[in-house]
């Protein structure tokens, strides 16, 4: 019989791993606050693919030790999840919290421990306490943020001498999108100006969490702290000029103005440029810029899925509307393009490339990690053969093409450390639910038994011999 050689090997102490977040897990047992999803729910059931919501999700509070031993089973050496501000915090004006919740929180990093999994834990993954929000506006609030802070702090200090891998936000310009522009995260509103305030004030709240980071206990023993975006290349419909200007606005709206601060410590230019000429820029001051710039991350997470087209506006933008980045760009779909027809989202793995080869060119070569990749399939149970196994070959050819445009990228000098796929185990959506599978493992959400799919046996391997 031949040996298969592994033709794709990845550099030493590879993180091969997964990420998920509390609230698209661990259900809302003993949790005494509600996030704005929480909320959402409670007031608007049908918004939710066939009413389904978060509080039970995949049982992650009460089934954590199988949970991760299962993870460990299929090879997993690292596990992004996050700390829930609205479970660990009784009360978010002083910062005081809720004993079960800081004994469930270490027995579940201890457990990951145990299991020889890397814990990376994550601040904040859309779920604001609703409270923050009807009282301050949320992310609108200046005060927030510093509430914000407090909660990080007391994460520090409570698990920082176990957890050495610490992320700000996840996807924080999809708070900007969701909540404020294009109505598919609660409240649902549309507010160009509020839109670009939350996205400075998201900066401003990620680099004062860092800063109170690097006066912990945990950086002073070598602890890290990063932030993931999503970062989704934007490719103009044609080399034409305004084709190539309008790809370049979306460029600087919807990536560098995280990538630019975080990284930098300073805002794009043209950026700024743009939305002072349009009458929207954020309120700042010089102090709040210096805690922008003092105080940058110490890696990078990407989550990548799918490309961004743009191409020269259509029509001339109603002046009588809301502010929206739309007023530059529309979107263009390629012809022919490759599609998830689950998602509605193109697939395209080249990015993958392009994604890794600007960091090492345009931002320090940072040391970073493909924090979420993945396919979401809608009906996963026709894949299950007669022994009950999910076949999803689909997602180990949609893994190995985009590690090979990866591979290619540390080949080239790209400064990767990692690849979670989005996710370990199938887990709750937001407002799609369970509408699109995503993991390694499938949850039966009746029975709440989980299976391992194809491709966790694939990723088991992927791990051992660190590459494939």
């Amino acid at each position: 019989m031949a040996i298969l050689s592994i033709k794709y090997k990845f550099p030493k102490n590879f993180w091969w791993g997964a990420a998920t977040s509390g609230p698209q897990t661990e259900g809302r047992f003993n949790k005494k606050h509600a996030n704005v999803f929480d909320h959402w729910f409670d007031i608007e059931k049908n918004a939710f693919f066939n009413g389904v919501g978060p509080n039970v999700a995949s049982n992650f509070y009460n089934s954590y030790k199988e949970d991760i031993k299962m993870m460990a089973d299929i090879g997993l050496n690292s596990i992004r999840t996050s700390i829930q501000w609205t479970r660990l915090i009784k009360d978010f004006e002083t910062a005081e919290v809720d004993t079960e919740a800081v004994a469930f929180y270490n027995q579940v990093i201890d457990e990951f421990l145990k299991n020889k999994i890397i814990p990376v834990m994550n601040l904040q993954h859309f779920d604001l306490p609703v409270e923050l929000y009807d009282k301050y506006g949320g992310w609108e609030s200046k005060h927030v943020l510093d509430l914000f802070v407090l909660f990080a702090e007391k994460c520090f200090a409570l698990f920082g001498d176990r957890v050495k891998h610490w992320i700000t936000f996840n996807e924080p310009m999809v708070i900007v999108e969701g909540q404020y522009l294009y109505k598919f995260h609660y409240p649902n509103i549309v507010d160009g100006k509020k839109a670009v305030q939350v996205l400075y004030n998201l900066n401003l709240a990620s680099a004062k969490v860092v800063a109170a980071f690097k006066q912990s206990k945990c950086a002073k023993q070598g602890g890290e702290i990063g932030v993931v975006l999503n970062l989704t290349p934007s490719y103009p419909r044609s080399q034409a000029e305004d084709d190539i200007k309008a790809a370049a606005f979306v460029e600087d709206f919807f990536n560098k103005s995280f990538l630019d601060p975080v990284v930098k410590g300073e805002f794009t230019p043209s950026l700024v440029q743009t939305l002072r000429k349009d009458g929207v820029l954020w309120e700042s001051t010089a102090e709040e810029l210096a805690i922008i710039k003092n105080n940058t991350v110490d890696f990078l997470g990407v989550n990548y899925y799918q490309p961004r087209r743009a191409k020269s506006k259509g029509a001339v933008w109603d002046k009588t509307k809301s502010w929206m980045p739309d007023k530059y760009f529309d979107d263009y779909e390629l012809p022919n393009r490759r599609m998830n027809p689950y998602r509605g989202w193109e697939i395209y793995p080249q990015a993958m490339y392009d994604i890794a080869i600007n960091i090492r060119d345009n931002y320090n070569n940072i040391h970073w990690y493909i924090s979420e990749n993945g396919m979401g399939v809608e009906g996963e149970e026709k894949y299950r053969n007669a022994d009950g196994l999910i076949e999803d070959v689909y997602r180990i050819d949609f893994y190995e093409e985009h590690l090979r445009y990866l591979y290619k990228a540390i080949q080239d000098g790209a400064n990767c450390f990692g690849f979670h796929a989005w996710t370990a185990i199938d887990c709750w959506s937001w407002s799609n639910a369970y509408k699109n599978r995503y993991g390694y493992i499938a949850v039966d959400l009746i029975t709440q038994i989980k299976t391992i799919k194809k491709s966790g046996y694939w990723i088991k391997n992927v791990a051992k011999e660190n590459g494939f």
